[in-house]
C-alpha cells in the first residue's frame, strides 16, 4: 500500500517540477446530469429553476490515493434577457485526501435564437475564476526515506507556491429539435496557467456531442430510447463515449463504451420534480481489481416557473 500512495505521489510531484506541463479536467461520467459542466449552452435548458448535484469518486480501491470530485450548479431561462443564466461550483480533490485542491466557479450566460418553427440554436459564452491549492507539509520526498525506517529526515526540497488563482473563459453551442439535438463547447480558450512550480497552462477542452430520443410505441407506454455519443480532447487525451438510454416511465438505464479501457453502467429515477441517479465505471484494463472502478452520483431538483409568455421548446435530451 505504502508503495502505491509513493508512486502517485512521486508522479503528481514531478508533474509540478517539469518545467512545463499540463493539467486535465476531471471527469464526469453522467455528464446529462451535469449539463452545465458539459457545455455552457445547456444554460437554461429546461427553462425553469433547476439545482444539480454532482458527486464522483475515482478509483476507491486504492486507499489513500482517491479522486473525489463536487459539483453543484443552478441556472433557468429568462425571458427578458432571451436565454439562460447559469452558476457551476466545481471542487476536486486529487491524491491522498487532498493533498492537491482545484476550486472553479463559473458564471454563463446562454442566447436563444430561434431558427424555425422546429429548430433552434443556443450560443453560451462562460467565464470562470479558478484557485489551484497544494498542501505542501504532506508531501513526501525521497531524501526523506531511510531504508530501514521509512520517512524519517527532513527534506532538503524548498517550498514554491502553495496556490494560484485567474480567470478562465469558454464558449458552447446547442441545436436542437423535439427529437434531436447536437452540441459543441470550448473551455478554456485563454489556457490560463495554473503552474505551482512552473508554468503549466491548461490546454483547451473540445467537446462535441450529439444524440436523439425516440418515443417507443404510444405515448401512453412512456417507453423512449435515446442514443447518443460524446468526444472531448484536451492536449493528447482522448475520449469517446458511444451508448444509449433506455426509460420506461419514471426509470432511465444506460450503457456506454468508452475508449477501449472502460464501460459504463447507469440507473436513475426521474420525476417531475426531481431525479436522482447513479453510475458505475468498469475499467476492462489489468487494473479492474486493483482500482474497483468509479462510483458517480447526481441529483436534481426541478422547480415551477412562471406561466410561458414567450414561446420556448425546451432541449428534449438525456436528464443523466
Amino acid at each position: 500500500m505504502s508503495k502505491r500512495i509513493i508512486i502517485l505521489l512521486t508522479v503528481l510531484f514531478s508533474a509540478f517540477l517539469t518545467e512545463n506541463v499540463f493539467a486535465q479536467d476531471p471527469l464526469f461520467t453522467q455528464f446529462y446530469a451535469n449539463p452545465l459542466y458539459l457545455n455552457p449552452a445547456l444554460a437554461g435548458a429546461a427553462r425553469c429553476p433547476r439545482i444539480c448535484l454532482n458527486y464522483r469518486n475515482q478509483w476507491p480501491g486504492i486507499d489513500g490515493t482517491t479522486y473525489t470530485t463536487y459539483s453543484a450548479s443552478y441556472d433557468q431561462h429568462v425571458d427578458a434577457i432571451s436565454g439562460g443564466l447559469g452558476l457551476l461550483v466545481t471542487h476536486d480533490d486529487a491524491g491522498n485526501k487532498g493533498i492537491l485542491k482545484t476550486t472553479n466557479i463559473s458564471g454563463m450566460y446562454s442566447f436563444l435564437l430561434p431558427v424555425s418553427r422546429t429548430f433552434s440554436l443556443k450560443f453560451a459564452a462562460q467565464g470562470t475564476w479558478f484557485q489551484k491549492k497544494i498542501d505542501w507539509n504532506r508531501l513526501t520526498f525521497g531524501d526523506m526515506i531511510d531504508p530501514s525506517r521509512g520517512f524519517v529526515y527532513n527534506t532538503n526540497e524548498v517550498k514554491r507556491l502553495d496556490q494560484k488563482s485567474g480567470i478562465d473563459i469558454s464558449a458552447g453551442a446547442l441545436g436542437y429539435s423535439k427529437y434531436i439535438f447536437v452540441g459543441f463547447a470550448a473551455h478554456h480558450l485563454t489556457q490560463p496557467d495554473e503552474g505551482l512550480l512552473g508554468k503549466a497552462p491548461l490546454p483547451m477542452k473540445i467537446t462535441g456531442h450529439a444524440g436523439a430520443v425516440i418515443p417507443i410505441g404510444d405515448k401512453s407506454s412512456e417507453v423512449s430510447i435515446s442514443p447518443n455519443i460524446l468526444f472531448q480532447q484536451q492536449q493528447n487525451f482522448q475520449q469517446l463515449n458511444i451508448g444509449m438510454y433506455v426509460t420506461k416511465g419514471p426509470i432511465v438505464g444506460g450503457l456506454w463504451y468508452r475508449n477501449r479501457d472502460s464501460f459504463i453502467i447507469l440507473l436513475g429515477i426521474q420525476q417531475h420534480f426531481f431525479k436522482l441517479g447513479y453510475s458505475y465505471d468498469i475499467t476492462s484494463s489489468k487494473l479492474t481489481n486493483t482500482t474497483a472502478g468509479s462510483h458517480e452520483f447526481s441529483f436534481a431538483l426541478n422547480f415551477e416557473c412562471k406561466k410561458k409568455i414567450k414561446k420556448f421548446r425546451t432541449v428534449n435530451c438525456p436528464s443523466f
